[in-house]
């Protein structure tokens, strides 16, 4: 894609340090989700009895990720009270959103479903249930979050508005041709598309708003966290 001449780069948030080497330092962001990808569709291969430890696995090995690639991206987690405090409000919006466009929206086979995994029949033993729940958690609330939002908002919106350049373009800065590319990706890799695209667009509305990675972070870690809660109280497994 052609870099946009005209990126919608923030006045307030200036941009990252130049890298030490012509090099720009894309794997740091892209590749805990390749790993995270790829554990997942490992999965779709094991027995549904084993997916607590596969699961269990996969958060570890890509926490570990994560933390190698940490001091690349870490100056972009700038706090602001103020800005999370908006991304704690889209986060709590972005559940109904999730839950009322994917009520209306007819499924797309090619993008596969959930595991759908019910731990109150699949794991009798309370101690060990338990500790899924809290990993499964862990996994929704904290890893998942900070990945996508590294991947989706911090490195691929930038990327596609200036491939050349990206790194050196502050958070929050991208094109809208960037903005279509994330949201269509973003939707690909969710079996609940439409919603997927909505919630990408609040996220880059709020990214835009607070021009902070942070609070993009926290509202993504807020709706789901939410949505496991939800998924509890009501027993809709086939949403996680």
């Amino acid at each position: 894609m052609e870099p946009s001449p005209t990126p919608i780069a923030p006045a307030d948030n200036p941009p990252p340090p130049s890298p030490s080497s012509p090099a720009t330092p894309w794997l740091p962001y892209v590749l805990p989700m390749i790993v995270f990808l790829v554990a997942t569709q490992g999965e779709a291969f094991l027995p549904k009895s084993v997916y607590p430890v596969a699961y269990a696995v996969k958060a570890v090995i890509v926490t570990v990720v994560l933390l190698v690639c940490l001091k690349t991206w870490r100056h972009e987690l700038r706090f602001d009270a103020k800005a999370v405090g908006i991304g704690v409000l889209a986060g709590l919006i972005g559940l109904p959103l999730w839950l009322g466009v994917d009520a209306i929206t007819p499924p797309l086979s090619f993008l596969g479903t959930r595991t759908a995994y019910n731990p109150f029949t699949a794991i009798p033993d309370a101690t060990l249930r338990t500790v899924f729940l809290a990993t499964r958690f862990f996994g929704l609330a904290v890893m998942v979050p900070l990945m996508e939002e590294v991947f989706w908002r911090s490195f691929l919106l930038r990327f596609v508005t200036d491939q050349d350049k990206w790194y050196t373009l502050p958070v929050g800065a991208f094109s809208l041709a960037a903005l279509a590319f994330v949201c269509a990706g973003f939707g690909l890799v969710h079996p609940e598309y439409l919603a997927a695209i909505v919630f990408a667009l609040l996220m880059a509305g709020l990214l835009r708003l607070t021009k902070n990675l942070l609070a993009c972070v926290v509202a993504h870690g807020v709706t789901n966290l939410a949505l496991g809660i939800y998924v509890l109280a009501t027993g809709n497994w086939q949403l996680w």
